[in-house]
């Protein structure tokens, strides 16, 4: 057997139904769509309607909710920093960040910043810049010698109420100093 002998099996795939091409074709004119009404209309989408009838998905329970506040931090557990160490990836003499994390590969996403995680042993001396950090995580680096320095991250809806508090305006209420 050849690799341009492979087919697949009889009837395995079907041919799309070319639909609206002509009398001929069996599935001309109204292209198998009845006459006249809505399902009969192009960029109609009535998928889940019931006939009124109250539909599934709003019959079934909700639970939970989509928490808008929440932070989305890189989470990076101490072995994974252990081996990246090792492997010579990240060095141990800089501060370790956010930017430092990324180029070694360990830190993916997080807009927010960097989380360091207690799981897996670490015996490096590493100083490092995160967002946030576990009890058991600052344990283990401090065992080891290291330090951990958690940044203060801004949220940017602060940050924007800072900046337009700035000026004139701010001034005039009483939020910026004279």
């Amino acid at each position: 057997m050849k690799l341009n002998d492979l087919r697949d099996n009889e009837g395995a795939r079907h041919r799309k139904m070319r639909v609206g091409r002509g009398i001929g074709s069996g599935k001309g004119k109204t292209a198998g769509r009845g006459q006249k009404g809505q399902k009969s209309r192009e960029g109609v989408s009535i998928k889940g309607f019931e006939g009124g009838q109250m539909p599934l998905h709003m019959r079934l329970p909700k639970r939970g909710f989509n928490n808008i506040f929440a932070k989305d931090y890189a989470e990076v557990n101490l072995g994974a920093l252990q081996k990246a160490v090792d492997a010579g990836t990240l060095d141990a003499a800089q501060t370790v960040d956010h930017a430092a994390l990324k180029a070694a590969g360990l830190a993916r996403g997080g807009k927010d910043g960097v989380r360091l995680l207690g799981k897996g042993a670490l015996s490096a001396k590493l100083t490092l810049a995160v967002a946030g950090v576990s009890k058991s995580a600052r344990e283990a680096v401090e065992a080891a010698g290291g330090s951990v320095q958690v940044a203060e991250i801004v949220p940017a809806a602060e940050k924007a109420a800072a900046k337009k508090n700035t000026g004139r305006a701010g001034k005039k209420r009483g939020l910026v100093p004279a």
